[in-house]
């Protein structure tokens, strides 16, 4: 059965590592619902947040397969319980709907989201949270004509007390002691 993962990507920052990375999901016809890369706590490590839809037994498969990329230091796949997530939301509509009425006020106080800039043309809003609570936005806000809108990829970590890939590195370099 399908279900949603989170499959995290540590590796160091190298040109054409995220060509290399997607490949893998292209070749298996794995649709990518999101990707984020940023820095990890690791100096020198860089992390790709990547959602997907899929069986276990596949994205086990998909892990095996970007381990196997040179940069790529290790990966994780974990199910939404497994981890703490959010996404970040913009959405513009014409200021005209901010003064005619307090109903677009309303929506954003009650959203928990924020407004970010008020010209005179227009207004930015935003809201962080996950992917069904800023769509709801979306819905009511487009009542009153949203004119541009974008959600970011999510950005996760999980719920463990401590960094797995931490755990990892130290393993790896105390087989290099061995070795030396």
């Amino acid at each position: 059965m399908k279900q949603e993962y989170i499959i995290t990507v540590f590796s160091e920052d190298h040109i054409g590592l995220l060509s290399r990375i997607t490949i893998v999901f292209t070749r298996r016809k794995i649709n990518i619902d999101s990707l984020t890369v940023s820095e990890s706590a690791i100096a020198g490590v860089f992390k790709f947040t990547i959602v997907i839809r899929e069986t276990a037994d596949r994205v086990e498969k998909v892990v095996g397969q970007l381990e196997k990329i040179v940069d790529v230091l290790k990966v994780f796949a974990n199910t939404n319980d497994e981890m703490i997530y959010q996404e970040i939301a913009l959405y513009k509509v014409s200021t005209e709907f901010l003064f005619d009425s307090d109903e677009v006020e309303r929506i954003v106080r009650n959203s928990g989201a924020r407004i970010l800039e008020v010209t005179r043309e227009y207004v930015v809003i935003e809201k962080t949270g996950h992917s069904d609570e800023t769509q709801k936005l979306f819905d009511e806000l487009n009542a009153f004509g949203v004119t541009q809108f974008i959600r970011s990829g999510r950005v996760a970590i999980t719920r463990s007390t401590i960094e797995r890939l931490s755990v990892f590195l130290q393993e790896r370099d105390a087989m290099l002691e061995q070795v030396d």
